[in-house]
């Protein structure tokens, strides 16, 4: 937990730069194009959660990462065709965890988990039609 946003910067910074190496070097398109496009949402994301801090503006990455990730397993359960029930509900009950745990520690408030939930949820929902 940081308490100035500014100190979000280099972390995101490198976050953004480690993804980069890994869609250009190893998980590229024509290897793993799921994979490809979720690294790819998340860096979009990444790279707006840290436009917002040059704004000082606070989201919850923890809400980012999990709408990011629940995106993609229900992406991943269309573009297969199967029912994975139980780790969709499985990753929704979880989501609502981390946003009960980050109120519970007054990490956030309510607009910056939202705020983050949707940073995540829109870049994976947009790449989607790539991909699926």
């Amino acid at each position: 937990m940081v308490t100035n946003v500014s100190q979000r910067k280099t972390p995101l910074t490198i976050h953004i730069a480690l993804l980069s190496v890994l869609i250009t070097k190893s998980i590229t398109k024509e290897t793993i194009p799921e994979l490809f496009y979720f690294f790819l949402g998340s860096i979009t994301s990444s790279l707006i959660a840290l436009l917002l801090v040059y704004f000082s503006k606070k989201v919850s990455l923890h809400m980012l990462g999990m709408a990011s990730l629940t995106v993609f397993c229900i992406s991943l359960c269309m573009h297969f065709q199967v029912r994975e029930v139980i780790i969709i509900s499985a990753l929704l009950f979880c989501n609502g965890i981390v946003a009960a745990s980050r109120l519970y520690m007054k990490a956030h408030t309510n607009k910056e988990l939202v705020l983050g939930y949707l940073i995540g949820l829109f870049p994976q929902l947009l790449l989607l039609f790539f991909w699926l």
